[in-house]
């Protein structure tokens, strides 16, 4: 249990504030004794003063008390010892010889053990779970009593046989223990070790280091030695029950399984009888076992596990401030598993709760205790009223036997305190580990304390017992914890100096003397000798009825020299009900309860009844009511409504205000959860694990799974047909019945497995559709499919995790799973699969809600209810029924036999009864209700008056037993027969397993309401029922999902079971309240709060930043600081009947409700509508405050919340008063109407709305200590408190830290799966407060999934149409064979060249001008040169099955092609260097080629491995289909990931030569992200050109590589003109290409049509390269796609002019064309003017085309213009890109022949004024052409002999323009053209002498004149070698 010197008061002021406060409690005539245990600590600096001034420790004993830190966290800081000797074993649990040490590993093999040694278990701190094996001297350990071990040490290595170790510090070492303190083998020598009967090495009981007295128990505790046999007794065998390990950081002793507070589950056993067992020591008798067997006592050990405390003894030898007094002892107790209900039976017979044990060998067998056996007495229940429940503490418990039916015993206070011994968390919380556990005594008496301060109406909590001794512990420990805040552990804290502790002497003094001022409600008894005594004394003391007034008896056993024994018996009649009633699973419960109904237990209840009505038995008043009204049946009450409804539609009155409603829409709020969603499947996509390739879905398909609920069902799939999910998602093309729908939303029934498996098949047939299985109320059956105890009774149980978790949906690729629940605290745990990143929260509102939720719209939840308890409302909507409560309580007592939930049910279906009596006309039944059901049945009946259309209010009943909801039911309708109410309103039986039954009448009403024709319908939700005048008895053990109506009105959960507290328990039941209300309501009915500051300000720790803060959602409302600004004290309690309404109400006084006021007309109401399906469970609407996923505990921001102004009744004519005129009534007195203003009053049980509303002193409700779900349990009690400014993010986090699934939770084995990371990486996870609209959420996620993967499978490709295109008539510009399919050779040649381009992306490019043709200035744009560039137009198009694709592309066809498929190992790439010379670059050009081994075969190498020679070409007569014969060549810059090469798909998977051509500095990146593509590596030089020098390389490359084919397969035999010449040089945009197909086969020439289809660009390569002559053309491209495109556009086949983006180049024809390496814009233009001036063919296939994606990276757009001066800031303009020589500009940090083009494109009108827009007389331009910008044209001409130029004769030029003029341009060749006068030109060379010699050789200034300021250069440093220019107007 610990030790008692531990975790102590540090002063004797402890009994000085006891005893003074004890004292004045004494005095004061208070009953309520003042809370004194928070002043038995000083504060802060006072204790710290205090501890400072005792004795401290001395470094051994902190070292020792240090060690549970050490065991926890391994050896930090190493203790220096000698080296191993190099070469030896160092693992953890091997000897240096390497022989195995560990206990699990030697248990079972003969050891040979020398005479005088045992065999004895090493602690080592690396391996906390285990024990290593070692033989020490006998004469070195103590004995029994802890005395007589010599100093020192001897002993023997077990494994490799070493024997003679006389140092423990070289022992340790031996065993490579790695300690970070002293080696000490009082430190390290822990257990014993025996054989058991099998003969297994197993734990034996501790060894007890010096001196301290052995406990009796923990000799009969402490051994863990298998399955001891016993000889059974009774009437049972012994059951073994499987264990439980510990939860990480927690005691694994413990009985973890009865960590829930409040509920704890037992088995019926018959437990043997004690009986000794030959227990076997190292081969001898041991004297500990002989002492064992003469106690009868069965050794039960504790396990060794990982945060276990250490078995500390008594104090070091040098410890000089222990008392032979101060009480200690070794854990020892009562491990247990999952508790089971023990019922005694047979004489003898034990208590036995169930044991668990750590690790695979654990067996678990019952605690017995010592001594003689106490005998309960006979008809010990009935003279107490209730069965009295013993909760087992510390020490031995002592065996029952006689009427064992009539005591309840429990472990759970063990638990507690077993829990409370665990400090390993706190040590890490806090950062100490020199701290030590609360002692013994200290526990007891805080217990004793605690119960003192309990109201007799309160019931005590383990949870609350278990944070006041964290408290205490945390006060005590100050000093340590100041001294390391948030510091990393250290071993040598100082510890603690010793204060006078508690002693065992004083304590039962100490209790009692706590217990005298309690008004007898806690008695101590204190026992000489053992508990046996004090429990004989309690049931004596019972017996005789001395004990009527105590609720709770403790007994103490506390001798000076012996730790203490005690236990604590529940005596109280309400707590002990409640307590014992706790202690029953859910299965026991109902069957009790179905035991009791099925005997006729409950007719001595009803006989009760009937004597309590004067007037006689109810049944025969309503019999009598029934025979004297049998003749007026038709009264007011049942035609009231049809009367109304008949009478408005004739009479054309207006309708109710409530049916004025707006169609359906998703708010903002679902909007940015479906967006996160979203966000977080893109997050998973985009990891680099590629766990999900959204790249390889084209749809999106879904299952929704839903509890077996039929409600739930069909309201899922109302939700999914309304929200056109299955339209959109392409499921459902039209609009069809629910056959399809069901296969998209499945009911976890015994139907399930089947359509699940048919979802599977679907997914595994499909892989190319991403699946998206939804789980929605995921909080429902977390049940182990393996551990389930309910599986043989309940199919359904454990459904979810046979089918969810199944390994076809864990591991298929196209399913993500979505977890969607309002409380998902049971999936957060730390074995959960979803990974915290993949959790979403509901947002949180800011500023009143504004954007997330329509206007008129705010959300009431949990926390709101507690804000009007906190507002001043006379009567809060939160109540409870304090008449109902006391008739409870006192039927309880003269009933003990029955079950609480039944006697509640009965009661409250009799209030019900004799309400609906006194409402009737029977007044004299009010006396036998209470109010509050007086008021529901009141205003049930009279609603439907107040309505035009006669619409009313629903009642919710919640009976979660369904018999009892069955008898409810049956009840009620009999007792509405005899009232002849069956038109009134309608009583629905609500079964989970059931669908809705509604009479024919009601159904007739509903369909006028809502104009329904058919005939069959029928409402099969609980939202159809809107407006029905009804009771709804639901039942189920748990909520489902079911969403209610807006008109519910009332929410009865008094009979909710209370005893079962879990958090998510409470707010599933009371979450059927949530609502969203109208925020029209009038201010004089509405409660303003303050809003305090928003959450969503603060920094948030994950992506979840706009979410609530949690537990300040969760508790805050409660708090003061969160109450009105008006802070009016209630007059009264909560209890509504104490209000005024008890002396109003009677049964003529209609709805109080008519005092509203009208509403304003319903503004987008969601949910509860008619027909009601909102975008979700929003079955009542919007929220403006949500709290943070299912945290409803909080009071968030404030809002204003209506007043229960319909609670009040008002006076109103009686009903007989009422007239014709009264039938049209106000639409405003509608109870639907107001329903939409107001939330429903919702009815708890008073011991849960105690829970709900009673905060602590730091203001946090009690309910926020409750464990979060049944199905988990606590790591530790040491944890801190949640925080109220915690975000769910962080609520979430706490969760997953401080708790674990219990074994029957299917995540229970997650963590052994093997895996670092247990998270599944498909997996999500959505919560948020319940009703507010997650349905709606996650059904637009998969819209919005769709769409997105829509759009992952289209791509935006330009879309524009050919510019500069005019009506040629000119015959000769036609190809008139429009049916070729290849351009006939002599035909094209005919053909003139179109100079004009009319590529769109030259839009603003200088027009090139001919003698053929001309174009109007006024087509030109006319754009500002600093307008920013105009967007291009775009299309959207779906890629087709022949796309290339970027690096997000991944499919299972072409990850060989990719390299990117783990088995291929053929990705290691080789570097090849190629070098050839060029003259015109005037030295050798040296590339490199990187060729992965895989593409190896494509080039020629001088041996395998060895110098690369060529690249392989084919013949010109090669036919293959398979392959394609050019090499394609694709230069790229800045698009490594979206650059598209990977045209596997494009190419239909046929063989082709690829290569990428790119930047030296680039070359890394591309060669990660594609590792088998080719690249060609260009010089480093070449890292700042442009895209021209690629191209020149690429073409200079390709004739030497031509070249050198030609010469090897020349040796061959083939032709040197056989080899194939062309090259493809391709764009790293082109993504599809697509043919046109025209039809010329009309009757006149001129009529053909045309259609287009995409096609691979295999079929488009071997079609071109199939032409006839190819040869021939130099040049030969394809058309740019656009949507506009013309017949007479696709009427002519081939045309001879510019190729762009694509081409096929002929290196052969084009050898003396070359293309300018200097270039960076427009160089495929001036290459393509060029081959045309050579002579050579270009053609366009007209009827190819090619489709060009924006790609918004890269490209031209990787270069940047910027200043060289590093703190400027400005921008740089183009018209800063020149200035003047030698002048003192800001240079730039561009190349100079950029800067050049970029200049002449924006500002080239200052060089050539005369040009601009004279379109008739242009530019002329030598050897190149440079884009001067839209608005100037040029003429191009070739200077080189035998060129193909334009006719000038006839033209003036407006300027000249000389680009690098060579030696083929002279004097006489400019002499033959013709200018304007004032004509300019423009002379640009690479140096000023250059300039300089141009000038004199070409003659120029015969004919120009030059000024010295005319001379410019490019921004360029002298370093960058800037260009020159100089300019000149002609004479």
């Amino acid at each position: 249990m610990g030790n008692s010197y531990a975790g102590q008061p540090k002063s004797t002021r402890f009994e000085e504030v006891l005893h003074s406060s004890i004292e004045a409690s004494l005095r004061s005539s208070s009953l309520v004794p003042r809370p004194i245990f928070s002043q038995l600590y000083l504060e802060a600096e006072q204790q710290l003063s205090s501890l400072e001034g005792g004795n401290q420790a001395d470094n051994e004993e902190e070292e020792e008390e240090g060690e549970s830190g050490l065991e926890r966290n391994g050896p930090s800081n190493p203790y220096p010892l000698a080296p191993p000797p190099e070469g030896c074993c160092t693992t953890d649990g091997f000897c240096q010889a390497g022989k195995d040490l560990r206990l699990v590993s030697v248990s079972s093999e003969p050891l040979e053990v020398p005479t005088g040694f045992l065999l004895v278990g090493v602690k080592s701190p690396s391996l906390p779970d285990q024990l290593l094996v070692c033989a020490v001297d006998k004469r070195f350990l103590p004995d029994d009593s802890g005395h007589n071990a010599l100093l020192g040490f001897s002993g023997n290595c077990v494994g490799c046989g070493r024997t003679g170790f006389c140092y423990f510090t070289e022992f340790s070492s031996h065993i490579n223990l790695k300690l970070s303190t002293q080696p000490k083998k009082q430190k390290h020598l822990k257990y014993y070790l025996v054989r058991d009967a099998q003969g297994a090495l197993t734990q034996g009981p501790a060894i007890c280091w010096k001196g301290a007295e052995f406990r009796s128990r923990q000799a009969s505790a402490s051994v863990s030695s298998g399955p001891v046999l016993l000889p059974l007794e009774g009437s049972g065998p012994l059951t073994a029950f499987s264990s439980e390990p510990g939860a990480p950081g927690s005691n694994p002793g413990i009985p973890t399984g009865a960590q829930r507070a409040g509920s704890a589950l037992f088995s019926e056993q018959s437990p043997p009888a004690a009986a000794p067992s030959a227990v076997v020591f190292n081969g001898r008798d041991s004297p500990r076992h002989q002492q064992m067997a003469r106690s009868n006592l069965v050794a039960l050990a504790r396990p060794s596990a990982l945060g276990i405390l250490s078995n500390s003894g008594p104090p070091k030898k040098r410890h000089k401030g222990w008392s032979p007094e101060s009480p200690w002892a070794a854990d020892a107790g009562y491990a247990q598993g999952s508790v089971n209900r023990a019922k005694y039976e047979g004489v003898g017979v034990a208590c036995v709760p169930q044991a668990s044990m750590v690790g695979p060998a654990s067996v678990t067998f019952p605690v017995v205790g010592s001594g003689e056996p106490v005998s309960v007495p006979d008809n010990l229940l009935k003279i107490c009223k209730a069965k009295p429940v013993i909760f087992k503490g510390h020490g031995n418990f002592p065996y029952l036997c006689g009427n064992l039916n009539d005591v309840v015993v429990s472990p759970l206070l063990y638990t507690c305190y077993q829990n409370s011994q665990s400090i390993s968390r706190a040590c890490e919380q806090y950062g100490s580990s020199a701290v030590q556990p609360i002692s013994e005594e200290m526990q007891l008496l805080l217990t004793v304390y605690y119960l003192v301060q309990l109201a007799a109406d309160q019931v005590p909590l383990m949870e609350e017992l278990e944070q006041i001794f964290l408290r205490s512990w945390r006060e005590s420990h100050l000093a340590e914890v100041r001294q390391c805040p948030q510091a990393p552990l250290q071993p040598y804290l100082p510890a603690p100096g010793p204060a006078v502790p508690v002693t065992s002497a004083q304590l039962p003094w100490l209790a009692g003397l706590a217990a005298s001022s309690c008004n007898e409600s806690v008695h101590v008894i204190e026992c000489a000798y053992s508990l046996a005594e004090g429990l004989a004394e309690m049931f004596r003391l019972l017996v005789e009825g001395k004990l009527a007034k105590t609720n709770y008896v403790v007994i103490i056993r506390a001798c000076r020299n012996a730790a203490i024994d005690s236990c604590i018996a529940v005596t109280g009649k309400y707590q002990a009900r409640i307590l014992s009633e706790s202690l029953l699973s859910p299965a026991e419960y109902q069957r009790e309860v179905h035991c009791e109904l099925a005997t006729g237990k409950v007719d001595s209840l009803g006989a009760f009844f009937s004597t309590l009505c004067p007037e006689g038995d109810i049944d025969i008043l309503l019999d009598k009511f029934h025979q004297e009204n049998q003749g007026h049946i038709s009264s007011s009450l049942t035609s009231m409504s049809v009367t109304n409804a008949a009478g408005l539609e004739v009479g054309g009155t207006p309708v109710c205000a409530s049916e004025c409603r707006e169609p359906r829409s998703v708010w903002p709020a679902q909007l940015a959860v479906a967006q996160k969603l979203l966000s977080h499947v893109c997050s998973i996509a985009d990891s680099s694990t590629r766990n999900l390739d959204l790249g390889s879905f084209e749809k999106v398909d879904f299952l929704v799974c839903v509890p077996p609920s039929e409600v739930t069902f069909q309201q899922t799939m109302a939700h999914v047909w309304r929200s056109g999910v299955l339209q959109e998602l392409g499921l459902e093309p039209e609009p069809a019945a629910g056959q399809r729908l069901e296969r998209r939303v499945l009911k976890l029934d015994a139907e399930a497995p089947a359509t699940f498996t048919a979802f599977l098949q679907r997914s595994r047939r499909s892989p190319n559709t991403l699946f998206v299985l939804v789980h929605d109320h995921a909080h429902w059956d977390l049940v182990s499919a393996v551990h389930s105890l309910y599986s043989q009774s309940d199919p359904c149980v454990g459904l979810v995790d046979k089918l969810l978790n199944c390994r076809e949906v864990k591991e298929a690729p196209n399913i993500v799973t979505l977890h969607v629940t309002s409380f998902p605290y049971a999936l957060q745990t730390q074995h959960t699969l979803v990974s915290p990143y993949n959790e979403v929260h509901w947002p949180v509102p800011y500023s009143d809600g504004v954007g997330l939720y329509p206007e008129s719209k705010k959300y009431f939840g949990l926390s709101e209810f507690i804000e009007s308890t906190l507002s001043g409302h006379s009567l809060p909507l939160l109540r409870y029924d304090s008449s109902f409560e006391g008739m409870v309580t006192a039927l309880g007592k003269r009933f003990p036999r029955l079950h609480s939930a039944v006697i509640r049910t009965l009661v409250l279906v009799q209030h019900y009864a004799a309400a609906l009596m006194a409402v009737r006309g029977l007044p004299q039944m009010k006396n036998h209700t209470s109010v509050e059901t007086l008021e529901i049945t009141q205003n049930l009946l009279n609603a439907p008056k107040q309505c035009p259309r006669g619409h009313g209010l629903m009642v919710l009943l919640r009976v979660p037993c369904s018999p009892l909801a069955t008898v409810a039911y049956e009840r009620l309708a009999h007792v509405r027969a005899r009232l002849a109410l069956e038109e009134a309103f309608e009583i629905i039986l609500g079964d989970p397993g059931a669908s809705i039954t509604v009479g024919k009448h009601f159904v007739k009403q509903l369909k006028l309401w809502q104009k329904i024709e058919d005939a069959e319908w029928r409402p099969q939700t609980y939202l159809e029922l809107e407006g029905l005048p009804c009771i709804l008895i639901f039942s189920g053990t748990d909520p489902h999902g079911e969403s209610l109506p807006r008109s519910l009105r009332y929410c009865d959960l008094r009979l909710i079971n209370a005893s079962c507290l879990a958090r998510s328990a409470l707010e599933q039941e009371l979450g059927l309240a949530a609502y969203f209300v109208s925020s029209e309501a009038p201010e004089e009915q509405a409660v303003r709060s303050e809003a305090p500051d928003s959450d969503g300000e603060k920094p948030s720790s994950s992506d979840n930043e706009d979410e609530e803060a949690g537990t300040e959602a969760c508790f805050e409302a409660a708090s003061p600081e969160r109450r009105s600004p008006v802070r009016r004290e209630r007059s009264c309690s909560h209890d509504s009947a104490s209000s005024s309404l008890s002396s109003r109400v009677s049964g003529s006084v209609p709805c109080s409700e008519t005092s509203a006021q009208p509403p304003g007309p319903m503004q987008g109401e969601p949910a509860r509508s008619s027909p009601p399906y909102g975008p979700a469970e929003e079955a009542r609407a919007p929220v403006e405050k949500p709290r943070p996923d299912g945290v409803p505990w909080a009071g968030q921001r404030s809002l204003q919340v209506p007043a229960a102004s319909c609670s009040q009744p008002a006076s109103s004519p009686s009903p007989g008063a009422a007239s014709a005129g009264t039938l049209v009534l106000q639409a405003s007195q509608c109870s639907l109407a107001k329903a939409c203003r107001q939330p429903p009053v919702v009815f708890l049980p008073k011991l849960v709305y105690d829970m709900v509303t009673a905060t602590d002193s730091s203001g946090l409700p009690k309910a926020a200590s409750l464990l979060p779900a049944p199905s988990v349990m606590w790591t530790s009690s040491f944890r801190p408190l949640l925080n109220k400014t915690m975000t769910s993010t962080e609520q979430s986090l706490y969760y997953r830290r401080w708790t674990v699934p219990r074994p029957s939770h299917m995540d229970y084995g997650n963590r052994a799966e093997g895996r670092v990371d247990g998270f599944h990486p498909r997996r999500l996870l959505l919560s948020g407060p319940p009703q507010i609209g997650k349905t709606g959420a996650y059904l637009q996620f998969l819209s919005n999934l769709s769409r997105m993967l829509l759009r992952l499978t289209e791509v935006d490709v330009y879309d524009e149409p050919e510019i500069n295109s005019g009506p040629w008539e000119e015959p000769e510009w036609r190809y008139t064979q429009l049916s070729d399919p290849w351009p006939d050779l002599e035909l094209f040649r005919k053909m003139p060249f179109d100079y004009i381009i009319h590529d769109p992306k030259y839009e603003d490019a200088s027009l090139i001008c001919s003698h053929h043709q001309g174009i109007k200035s006024k087509d030109r744009g006319t754009r500002r040169s600093e307008d920013p560039p105009a967007r291009r137009q775009t299309a959207r198009m779906r890629l087709s099955k022949y796309a290339a694709h970027s690096t997000y592309h991944h499919c299972e066809q072409c990850q060989h092609y990719l390299g990117s498929h783990l088995h291929y190992q053929l990705y290691e790439s080789t570097l090849h260097a190629f070098a050839f010379s060029y003259s015109m670059l005037g030295e050798e050009v040296q590339l490199h080629f990187i060729i992965p081994k895989s593409k190896e075969h494509h080039f020629v190498f001088s041996q395998p491995g060895g110098q690369l020679e060529s690249m392989r070409l084919p013949l010109v007569t090669d036919t293959s289909q398979e392959c394609i014969k050019s090499p394609t060549f694709t230069p790229t810059t800045g698009r490594h990931e979206h650059g598209l090469f990977n045209l596997y798909h494009a190419m239909d998977g046929a063989s082709h030569l690829h290569v990428l051509v790119v930047k030296e500095y680039e070359m890394a990146i591309y060669k990660k992200y594609w590792p088998n593509h080719i690249m060609l590596v260009l010089p480093s030089t070449f890292n700042s050109a442009g895209v021209g020098a690629a191209h020149f390389l690429i073409k200079e490359l390709s004739y030497h590589n031509l070249e050198l084919e030609r010469s090897r397969q020349e040796e061959l035999g083939i032709k040197p003109q056989d080899i194939w010449p062309f090259i493809v040089i391709a764009d790293d945009s082109c993504v599809m290409w697509n043919v046109v197909d025209v039809d010329c086969s009309g009757e006149r020439s001129r009529e053909f049509s045309w259609s287009e289809r995409n096609v691979s660009l295999k079929h488009i390569m071997q079609h071109i390269e199939a032409s006839p002559n190819i040869t021939h053309y130099a040049l030969i491209g394809l058309r740019k796609w656009g949507s506009r495109t013309r017949g007479c556009d696709v009427r002519e086949p081939f045309s001879r002019c510019h190729v762009h983006d694509f081409i096929l180049l002929n290196v052969d024809l084009t050898q003396n064309v070359q293309y300018n390496q200097n270039r960076f814009t427009c160089d495929d233009v001036d290459f393509n003017l060029r081959v045309h001036s050579a002579g050579l063919l270009l053609c366009r296939f007209n009827r190819f085309r090619v489709m060009k994606k924006q790609i918004a990276v890269g490209g031209q757009r990787a270069f940047h213009i910027t200043s060289k001066v590093s703190d400027s800031s400005a921008a740089v303009v183009p018209a800063q890109y020149i200035c003047a020589p030698d002048s003192k500009h800001t240079f730039l940090a561009a190349p100079a022949q950029l800067l050049l083009e970029k200049f002449l494109q924006h500002h080239s009108h200052r060089f050539f004024p005369l040009s601009l827009k004279n379109h008739s007389h242009p530019v002329l331009s030598v050897d190149c052409y440079l884009n001067l910008g839209p608005q100037i044209s040029v003429c191009y001409v070739s200077s080189r002999p035998h060129s193909m130029n334009v006719s000038c004769s006839d033209l003036r030029f407006s300027g000249l323009l000389l680009y690098l003029c060579d030696s083929f341009v002279g004097a006489a060749f400019l002499k033959q053209f013709h200018f304007l006068k004032g004509a300019t030109l423009c002379v640009i060379c690479q140096d000023r002498n250059s300039l300089r010699q141009t000038v004199v050789r070409l003659e120029l200034e015969d004919e120009w004149q030059f000024r010295l300021r005319d001379e410019f250069q490019t921004a360029n440093a002298k370093e960058d070698r800037p260009l020159f220019f100089l300019t000149g107007r002609h004479i």
